[in-house]
């Protein structure tokens, strides 16, 4: 597993973040995420940047989620406890910056980095473009609430149950019809599309703009109930260690057959 880079670049009032790890479709690793972080914690600190940019390099991926070779090192649910919660810090420092940010999708936003175009305010792609979570085919793990929270609130719950149930991949004119995305445009012409959304987010006011966004923010967030139970258990389960083994050896996976889960009931 080669490691990956996340740049940050500033010019004039826009700051341009890059996921750089084109040979793996920018796949996150634990050192990605915790740079991201960083950044988001430089940004949220400079008054000076009006606009935030986040994009894949290479032109074929904005992330394809988090690199699944990393979860070979779990042992129990805890781990995946630890790991959702890890993840949730990270979008929720993005989620929170005081500027409006825009998500630049060019091909896959898969698992991690559908998370990550989520937490932006807006985001613009190519007709190439693909959107979903198909974990259910891919690695038999599962969301944190907080994250499906997210989903919900920009996809519908329904578009979430088809991406996470039936593990579909949705396009680009379903994301743009349902709200998800602002605009789809063709590659040769992404480059000025950004930098007109840019240039007319950085024009009005900024005092508007981050406290609608973090009223919004907390409309999603509230009261968000327990979820390690389901963490845990879906970590801890003789599927998730088939599918990352099914993974790392390049076969598809053989889904064993479990009890039906029982859950107490939250939230009436």
């Amino acid at each position: 597993m080669s490691g990956g880079k996340v740049h940050l670049a500033i010019q004039g009032a826009v700051a341009s973040v890059t996921f750089d790890r084109p040979q793996a479709r920018n796949a996150m690793t634990w050192a990605m995420y915790e740079r991201l972080g960083q950044i988001c914690d430089q940004l949220q600190a400079d008054a000076s940047v009006r606009v935030a940019t986040f994009r894949g390099a290479g032109g074929e991926a904005f992330v394809a989620g988090t690199d699944i070779e990393q979860f070979t090192a779990f042992n129990s649910g805890e781990d995946g406890v630890a790991y959702e919660q890890q993840i949730d810090q990270c979008i929720q420092k993005l989620e929170m910056l005081p500027m409006p940010t825009v998500a630049v999708v060019e091909g896959w936003a898969i698992g991690g980095g559908l998370a990550i175009a989520t937490a932006c305010d807006f985001r613009i792609a190519t007709p190439a473009s693909r959107f979903g979570v198909p974990i259910a085919r891919t690695l038999g793990n599962c969301l944190s609430v907080a994250n499906l929270a997210r989903l919900g609130a920009v996809f519908g719950i329904p578009r979430v149950k088809r991406m996470l149930m039936l593990a579909e991949v949705l396009v680009a004119d379903e994301a743009l019809d349902c709200g998800f995305l602002l605009q789809v445009c063709e590659a040769d012409e992404i480059d000025a599309a950004l930098a007109a959304l840019c240039e007319r987010l950085a024009s009005l006011a900024p005092v508007t703009q981050g406290v609608t966004k973090e009223g919004l923010r907390r409309l999603v967030s509230q009261n968000l109930p327990a979820d390690e139970d389901l963490i845990r258990r879906c970590y801890g389960s003789d599927d998730f260690r088939e599918g990352v083994a099914a993974f790392v050896g390049k076969r598809k996976p053989v889904w064993l057959v479990n009890p039906t889960p029982t859950f107490q009931t939250v939230g009436g």
